[in-house]
């Protein structure tokens, strides 16, 4: 099994969107000194606490900073795009970086109504059209378009040797049997749903379809991590997580990702508390041991060949020394 980083760009309290894009920029250049397999980044929109707006932006930025680790979309929100455009887009970078890009692509609005709306010029976001995209953006990067397709002469530039690697990310079993009906490789996000993992990934399983890109399943699972030589940091860590987890669903807005000293003091009503320890199976938290045990086993559970870990730490420093004592347990 290997490991990798997905990486939304949280914004640290009292930090700037700027700082939070540096973070990680700095988080990926460590994951590429300690050898790991990928890097991505997410896309939210007017998300204040989250700064990765713009994948295809960040990507060759992370690119040009790193030597090895394959670096991708985790994801773009394709119904919000062409996906002629988006072919292009990451032809121009698989041209750039042979062999290292990966497109991730996912169904989610990656925010609230208004900025979708804002994002299609106040028109409404047709997701019924999601798998004739997704079967349109494999056409054009494979140049494998059906003959009666309307677009079926037109050739995405640059031209590459051989395209970008998609990903279809998901949460549920939708998502599973795209991905099994157009043969493409699949990353489930445990991190947004701990309870449909298996049976998703499972679907994936039974009914994939090689394709002429991938002749077998292929499977990523990303789970929140917090990893600390001992069980008290490790759990601060742990605890900040909490609090931004049930603060989001709340819709009570936070300036950005707190200290645990600024949420040690707080309370929590039973019910909130029941969702906390629910939100826990989101997450491996603990010692390096630990917490690599808790990934192996979520890995296992979805017979996947991959986990990458997603972070909220309070600080750029503990996501990194994280990082460092997963990678280090993990090989």
């Amino acid at each position: 099994m290997k490991l990798g980083v997905l990486d939304q760009s949280p914004v640290i309290e009292g930090k700037t969107h700027a700082e939070a894009l540096q973070d990680t920029v700095a988080l990926a250049e460590e994951a590429d000194r300690l050898g790991l397999s990928r890097f991505w980044v997410s896309e939210h929109h007017a998300a204040p606490n989250l700064a990765g707006a713009s994948p295809e932006v960040l990507i060759p930025h992370i690119a040009s900073r790193t030597k090895n680790i394959k670096v991708g979309s985790g994801g773009i929100m394709l119904s919000h795009y062409s996906a002629f455009k988006t072919a292009e887009n990451f032809s121009v970078l698989e041209n750039l970086y042979p062999g290292r890009i990966d497109l991730g692509i996912g169904r989610a609005p990656g925010g609230m109504p208004l900025a979708t709306m804002a994002l299609h010029d106040r028109r409404k976001r047709d997701t019924h059209r999601y798998p004739e995209q997704v079967k349109d953006l494999i056409g054009y990067l494979h140049h494998s378009l059906p003959e009666d397709h309307f677009f079926k002469d037109l050739c995405v530039t640059p031209q590459t040797e051989s395209p970008p690697e998609i990903w279809m990310l998901g949460s549920s079993a939708s998502s599973a049997s795209l991905a099994a009906e157009y043969g493409m490789p699949y990353c489930y996000a445990h991190f947004i749903n701990a309870e449909d993992g298996e049976e998703a990934t499972r679907l994936y399983r039974e009914h994939f379809k090689p394709s002429a890109f991938l002749k077998k399943p292929k499977v990523i699972t990303a789970v929140f991590a917090a990893s600390a030589p001992t069980v008290e940091e490790a759990e601060e860590m742990g605890r900040v997580m909490d609090h931004v987890l049930l603060s989001g669903e709340q819709g009570k807005p936070l300036s950005g990702i707190p200290s645990f000293e600024s949420i040690a003091s707080v309370t929590y009503e039973s019910y909130e508390q029941k969702r906390i320890d629910y939100n826990r199976a989101r997450m491996a938290v603990g010692t390096p041991e630990e917490t690599v045990s808790a990934l192996m086993n979520i890995g296992n559970r979805y017979l996947a060949e991959e986990v990458m870990v997603v972070s909220l730490a309070p600080a750029s420093s503990q996501k990194i020394n994280s990082l460092r004592l997963i990678a280090d347990a993990f090989s």
